[in-house]
Order: structure tokens, then sequence, then C-alpha cells
């Protein structure tokens, strides 16, 4: 999926643009004066996992919205540089070249684990929000065995192809958003669906994971001097908010905050509320 296909009914197109700062061409969404707040959305997901939140936090910040290398309508320049590092720098580049500096970063599952690393190599302080986040490796022998699987399912060029092909893509999106815990508005499975459909997309989020690596960032939780607040879902299916808590009580300057009965798309399923708290608290 990248920028030349049709972006007329994604939600908030009005705001979309693409900014080229190598070694990727960005899709980004901007709304709204007062403090830079940027949201970075989780592994396989897109600026559409704002789509309702963005309009409720512009209402009083400058609120900035990317789609990460290769993943909705980001396109990358290389599949080399889809790890939790090369992201967030490259991240960083965007945020120099166009002139960002964000108050409060926003981050969902994977997003989460980006915002805390930029919140180490930014040279102003920053707040950090985690929805849900993803900061501890999968337990047990899923820990070594799906990292493992993901890098062979990246090697096998018919990898994607076979995720993408045969059966509605819509019902194929509703059982993945049925494992998390979460229900979501038809406007986003349709979206999911689309992503979910689309072999671009797909390849990077199995980049995504095959280069990930949070031991070191996680192991570094008690250095990091950022403002946090880490937000889980009572009901999330995806990662277990216990994650949250031991990361939020390893921060010097950690928060933890449960929302109960709300999945690990949280933030799509009460953006009013998700967004009050996260205004409160910063």
């Amino acid at each position: 999926m990248d920028w030349t296909r049709d972006l007329s009914d994604w939600p908030n197109s009005d705001l979309s643009r693409q900014v080229r700062v190598s070694p990727h061409v960005w899709h980004v969404q901007e709304s709204g004066t007062g403090p830079t707040v940027l949201l970075i959305h989780g592994a396989g997901a897109s600026t559409h996992s704002w789509a309702k939140m963005l309009p409720l936090l512009a209402q009083n910040c400058h609120v900035i919205a990317v789609d990460l290398p290769g993943q909705g309508f980001t396109r990358a320049g290389t599949k080399m540089r889809c790890g939790l590092a090369a992201m967030s720098s490259d991240l960083q580049a965007l945020m120099e070249v166009e002139g960002w500096q964000p108050e409060l970063i926003i981050g969902h599952s994977a997003g989460a684990a980006v915002a805390l690393r930029l919140s180490e190599t930014l040279d102003h302080p920053v707040a950090v929000v985690g929805v849900n986040a993803a900061l501890e490796r999968f337990e047990g022998m899923a820990g070594w065995l799906f990292p493992m699987l993901a890098k062979m399912m990246v090697l096998n060029p018919f990898t994607s192809l076979a995720l993408t092909a045969g059966g509605d893509p819509l019902q194929r999106a509703m059982r993945l958003i049925e494992t998390t815990g979460s229900r979501v508005s038809d406007e986003s499975l349709r979206c999911y669906a689309r992503l979910f459909a689309d072999r671009g997309h797909v390849e990077a989020t199995l980049q995504m994971m095959a280069q990930w690596d949070i031991d070191m960032l996680a192991a570094r939780a008690y250095t990091l001097q950022a403002r946090a607040l880490l937000l889980a879902g009572s009901g999330d299916g995806t990662v277990p908010p216990v994650v949250s808590e031991r990361a939020a009580d390893a921060m010097p300057n950690g928060n933890f905050m449960a929302l109960h009965g709300l999945g690990h798309l949280a933030h799509e399923e009460a953006p009013g509320q998700v967004a009050q708290i996260i205004w409160d608290w910063f």
C-alpha cells in the first residue's frame, strides 16, 4: 500500500500529505494548534487507528499522526530499517526536517516502544503515553519461536501473497480483531481489511516483527527519565495488562492505569475516554 493508492475514502484524508525524508516517503496527517502531540500506531495498523482521537486532541493541540515505514501509505525506501532503533531514528529525522518538537508522544502497542525510544534520543523533554504498550517479549517458547517464524516468513517471497490471498478480507479482519478483545467501528474494520489484503503492508509488518528487539529498551526501563503514563485495557487479548504495570513500576516517572472493559484497541473503542484521560494527565 503506498501513496499511489486511492486515499480519498481513508479516515481524515483531508489532513493527509506526503513527506519525502530519506529513506522513506512518509504519509502524515496533521491538524490543530497548541502543544505538539505525535501519534504512533502499532504493528499492522496505520493512521486510521487514531481516526477518532486525532480530532479530539486537535481541539487543544497540534497533532501529527504518521504511518510507519512500509505500513499504511508510507512507502519504505528499504526493507532493512523496520526494527525499533532504525524506525525511531528515521522518524526522528522526519521530525527534524519538519521542525516538529513534540511535548507528548502517544504510542499504541509496539508504537509505545518507539515513543519511549524517541524519549531517549530527542534533545528536549517529552512525555510519553503508551496504550496497551508492547514492552516485553512473548513469554516462554514464543519468546524465541515467534521472531524466528517471522524471519522465515519474510524470507519466503510467497508468504505475504498467501496471507493476503483468498477469502473475504473483511471476515479475516473481523477474526483478527476479535482476538484483541476489542470491538471497533465498521469503518475501522473496513480499513483493517484493506490493510490486511495489501501485500506491501503485510510484508512491512512481517519485516517489523522479524527485526523487532525490545530487550535492550526493556533493560533500560529504570533509566528512562520521561514522564510516562501506561494505559492498559483489562480485556486486552494481545498484550497482558501486567506488561504495562511492570514497565511503569520500573520507570522512575512511570504511572499505570487500567482501562476496565476495554481491549487492545482501547483508543479505538473509547476514543473520548482515552483522550480525556491523556489530556487530564498531560
